[in-house]
C-alpha cells in the first residue's frame, strides 16, 4: 500500500487543506484485503466546509473538534483519493498528528494483510467409486451380460 499527502495553507486566515492517496499494491488487491478504518484519526474543524477560521470562532475560539475517518480502498478499488480542511493552527508547520494517524491506518493493513496472506491457497480433487461390496454383488450379472451381448444374444 502506498500512501502519498500533502498540506497546503494559504497566507492568512485559511485553513491546511490535506489533500492524500491511497493506492493498493497488486499484490494486495489479490489477496483480497477488505478495507481498513480508523475511526478518529485526523481532528476536523467545526464548520469544516469552510476554507477559513477568524480569530475568536470555530478553533480559534472555544469550538470543539470532531474527527474524520481514514479508510485503505477496498480490494475492488484499488485506490482512493481524499481532500480534508484541518483545523487552523496559527505558526505551527507540525503535522504529526497527521503523519500518525497514517501509520495507524498502515498498521491496521499490515495486519490485515497478514492474515489474508496466512490463508494459503488449496485445490482438492477427489474421486469415488463402486464400493468393492457392490462390485462383487453386480459383477456376475454385469459379467454374464457382456458375454451374452458379445456372442449377439
Amino acid at each position: 500500500m502506498k500512501i502519498e499527502w500533502t498540506v497546503q495553507k494559504k497566507r492568512g486566515n485559511h485553513r491546511p487543506v490535506l489533500k492524500y492517496s491511497i493506492e493498493l499494491e497488486s499484490f494486495e488487491v489479490d489477496l483480497a484485503v477488505p478495507h481498513v478504518v480508523v475511526d478518529a484519526a485526523i481532528a476536523r474543524p467545526p464548520s469544516s466546509w469552510r476554507s477559513f477560521c477568524y480569530p475568536g470562532e470555530d478553533e480559534r475560539g472555544n469550538g470543539t473538534l470532531e474527527w474524520y475517518r481514514l479508510m485503505t480502498p477496498s480490494h475492488k478499488m484499488g485506490r482512493i483519493s481524499e481532500s480534508l480542511t484541518l483545523p487552523w493552527r496559527g505558526q505551527s508547520n507540525d503535522f504529526v498528528d497527521v503523519k500518525a494517524a497514517f501509520e495507524r491506518l498502515r498498521h491496521s493493513f499490515e495486519t490485515m494483510l497478514k492474515n489474508a496472506y496466512e490463508s494459503a491457497p488449496l485445490q482438492i480433487v477427489e474421486n469415488l467409486d463402486l464400493s468393492e461390496g457392490t462390485r462383487k454383488h453386480i459383477a456376475s450379472g454385469v459379467a454374464s451380460a457382456r458375454i451374452l451381448s458379445a456372442v449377439g444374444f
